[in-house]
């Protein structure tokens, strides 16, 4: 398989760079559209279409390329995988469960190859402005297509507006649902990892009061003072327009550890209820939770990134032919250049053309782990045609 990468800030410079990519002997099947809600999808999935080129695409919080990084652009990567190889499924939910979803793309998966493997996006938010609920997705998907089996992906963005997000197809889109590049596992093989890099701060910190997605108290102290004092930060008089998400919520999340596991799993406040008296948690925290806060990652966590992704080559025995990456949408304010150059370095490592977007959660396996939904994680994905 041959990949290559494109990008560009209209649907007239991406008909420019298509026609630049195609030749040389490569025309492409398949091409992996990360774009802005900015864009119109529509010109670009209709470029696409009239080069025969099958469309998996998800709108996002920011989008790159090896060598480009942008916000409220478009980014593709371009692959000639031969159409016997994979296929595109397409779920609009609609009313229905994420269950009932998960199981019909995990029937529609086996249904088209004894041993599948998958890339899954799936909208970032709701029809009623919620964030998504990967974490369900991710557990339902893994037990109707089976434990064994290998997913990585991302929940769609919307440039930080949280007011809607997409997945969509060359003749489909929905702003609820998910879109799967299903694989033919004994064809293409699929090699990646799920990282995130915070690391814990001082004593572990016990939840005293929560309910659902609030979070009251912590050591029996109010969550929100604790949190803010504990961090030197503080509402200005209680002045309501306190930015948490953007000050604070990217760069210090709460680590806790998953069930059974010593897995890292981060959960991030991303705003205050004033009314309640309550942090805002992405993910909820049930009481009797032990968690700590963080300290945000430095260099340290390029290096790490990199290391990883070098012995995950070495034990899969060489170079890719294509890299996706999902990173999470908070780790760009968090890191600033650190950010592109763990995409850049993940690049360089595989040798491969790469496309991948800032996300609204992330799913994959982390090192030794099993299938998660994830948060401020850089999951990334090699593909190789066997």
């Amino acid at each position: 398989m041959k990949a290559r990468s494109i990008c560009g800030k209209s649907a007239e410079e991406i008909q420019t760079a298509l026609n630049a990519a195609i030749g040389d002997g490569f025309i492409p099947t398949l091409a992996v559209v990360f774009i802005s809600i900015k864009q119109d999808r529509k010109a670009v999935s209709e470029i696409l279409a009239a080069q025969d080129i099958d469309v998996f695409g998800a709108t996002s919080c920011g989008e790159f390329v090896d060598g480009h990084q942008s916000k409220g652009e478009i980014a593709i990567l371009l692959m000639d995988l031969s159409r016997d190889l994979y296929a595109i499924v397409f779920e609009d939910m609609g009313a229905r469960s994420i269950q009932a979803a998960a199981k019909q793309v995990a029937s529609s998966a086996l249904s088209k190859f004894a041993n599948p493997t998958l890339i899954v996006c799936s909208t970032g938010v709701t029809p009623a402005v919620e964030l998504f609920d990967g974490t369900t997705l991710v557990h339902e998907l893994s037990e109707a297509i089976g434990r064994d089996k290998i997913f990585f992906g991302g929940m769609a963005g919307d440039d930080f507006t949280l007011t809607g997000t997409a997945v969509f197809t060359q003749n489909w889109e929905t702003n609820y649902g998910l879109v799967a590049l299903v694989l033919n596992a004994d064809k293409v093989s699929l090699n990646g990892m799920a990282i995130t890099g915070w690391k814990k701060l001082g004593i572990s910190r016990k939840v005293t009061h929560s309910k659902g997605k609030l979070l009251y108290s912590i050591d029996g102290k109010p969550a929100v003072d604790m949190y803010l004092k504990y961090l030197g930060k503080s509402e200005q008089g209680g002045d309501r327009d306190f930015d948490l998400l953007n000050e604070l919520s990217f760069e210090y999340p709460f680590i806790t550890e998953r069930e059974n596991s010593h897995e890292i799993l981060i959960k991030s406040p991303m705003n205050i209820d004033h009314e309640e008296n309550a942090l805002v948690m992405d993910l909820e925290m049930k009481e009797g939770e032990t968690f700590w806060f963080s300290v945000p990652p430095d260099f340290d966590i390029v290096e790490e990134i990199i290391d990883e992704a070098k012995e995950v080559k070495n034990a899969a025995g060489g170079d890719a032919d294509a890299l996706l990456v999902f990173s999470c949408a908070g780790r760009e304010p968090a890191l600033g250049p650190l950010v592109t150059m763990e995409n850049e370095g993940l690049a360089e490592v595989w040798k491969s053309p790469m496309a991948g977007f800032f996300t609204y959660g992330e799913f994959g396996r982390a090192k030794n782990g099993q299938q998660h939904a994830h948060s401020t994680a850089c999951c990334w994905v090699a593909l190789k045609e066997k």
